[in-house]
């Protein structure tokens, strides 16, 4: 069965809002069976919304659209709504205790604007928004479903577990779905489609594999529909240790792990703390490891030592060195490590100093260039990388460099 998604709002046709919605839906929906048939974006113009909506009801059983459901002129989905499915806009009370209880939470004044959430069309359904003032609305025609829910993505988060039990409720059964992530490291995504072709050309028409490529790791997704539940459990884990087998020394493990989970649970498995010394990655290693909830029995803290005068006055490095040698070195980045050691007490410790760009490239050091340096308590490590792209790519590239680099010296 298909679903179709369409994303309203002037601020993300226009590129000023990057949308979330739709990759977060696609990936709920897709893991119960769906298919993504389209995703459409279309700004705050009642005719093109109204487009789209058709279009989408036209190819899909499902639709789900975000945005458009706020108190404010331009918010107009809610109108248009009501036009397609017919009805009156009538009081739904229960919104409108949830929006006072919201008021009230936040310490707000109630406007009328912001009393009017509370008119629905007659045509749809409401689901209690617990997360914001917008309803979200379920409409049915023809055995079709559009729901609509606020584009603001924390709401839409919320929300959405609720929104796809209902759906699951409506629907059911629509196929059973079997799916496992692996990530893998230490290979080029064009080198990994190549090792894999022969697994890919033997899987049956209903199994899917997709690439999913992020700075220093990809993740393989192995999806499988299967119509009823006979042999297919077995079936699934036999093809998933022939991906296993054909990913070989490359496979890191099951499920999503990114390098920052992967080196925090390796010094966790060696009872080893840990400590970053960070030049052209700015804090990038301390946020991606501090965005792991339960760090702080590993992670012990960061330097940001952006400026010569901090890498000599808190990490130690010497300033004949940074004369002759230049920051972007193996020298420096050799003695950044076990100064933020020094400094923080860790056992283990990353070092990054390079040019991110888009100036400060040298002769014989152009933008891209960076210095890694890694240390345990018996080894230190130091390598020279070249990254492309721009400085942000630069920077998540060397970040994942740097983890990656720390993990294998703990393997």
């Amino acid at each position: 069965m298909n679903l179709s998604i369409v994303i309203i709002g002037d601020e993300i046709l226009l590129g000023r809002v990057t949308d979330t919605n739709s990759g977060l839906i696609a990936r709920t929906f897709s893991a119960a069976g769906w298919d993504v048939k389209s995703i459409r974006t279309v700004g705050d113009n009642a005719a093109d919304i109204r487009s789209a909506v058709e279009a989408s009801l036209a190819e899909s059983e499902l639709v789900l659209t975000t945005g458009g459901l706020g108190p404010t002129r331009d918010d107009i989905t809610k109108s248009l709504l009501r036009d397609i499915f017919g009805g009156t806009m009538v009081h739904h009370a229960p919104t409108a205790e949830n929006v006072d209880r919201i008021f009230a939470e936040r310490g707000l004044v109630m406007n009328s604007l912001t009393r009017g959430q509370a008119m629905v069309p007659s045509s749809c359904s409401v689901i209690i928004n617990r997360f914001g003032t917008a309803p979200v609305m379920w409409f049915e025609r023809s055995g079709r479903v559009l729901v609509a829910m606020p584009g603001v993505p924390f709401e839409t988060r919320g929300m959405l577990p609720e929104v796809a039990t209902r759906v699951a409720e409506f629907f059911h059964p629509v196929l059973l779905v079997r799916h496992r992530e692996f990530t893998v490291l230490g290979i080029s995504e064009s080198l990994l489609a190549e090792r894999l072709a022969p697994f890919e050309d033997g899987l049956p028409e209903r199994y899917k594999l997709a690439y999913l490529p992020s700075p220093g790791y990809i993740l393989m997704r192995l999806d499988a529909h299967f119509t009823a539940p006979d042999g297919a459990d077995a079936e699934f884990d036999s093809y998933c240790r022939r991906l296993e087998e054909a990913l070989g020394a490359n496979f890191a493990g099951f499920g999503r792990q990114t390098p920052a989970e992967m080196l925090v649970k390796l010094c966790r498995d060696h009872a080893y703390t840990l400590a970053s010394a960070e030049s052209c990655t700015g804090g990038n290693i301390a946020h991606s490891i501090t965005e792991i909830a339960g760090c702080s029995d590993v992670y012990v803290g960061s330097v940001v030592s952006y400026a010569n005068e901090v890498k000599i006055g808190v990490l130690g490095v010497s300033p004949d060195t940074l004369a002759t040698e230049g920051a972007v070195s193996e020298a420096t980045v050799r003695q950044m490590v076990e100064g933020v050691r020094r400094a923080t007490g860790a056992a283990c410790a990353m070092a990054t100093s390079g040019i991110a760009g888009p100036g400060g490239a040298v002769p014989g050091k152009p933008v891209g260039t960076v210095w890694i340096a890694t240390a345990t308590p018996t080894a230190v490590q130091a390598r020279l990388y070249h990254f492309g792209g721009d400085r942000s790519a630069v920077i998540e590239r060397a970040t994942a460099a740097a983890l990656n680099q720390l993990a294998a010296m703990l393997s």
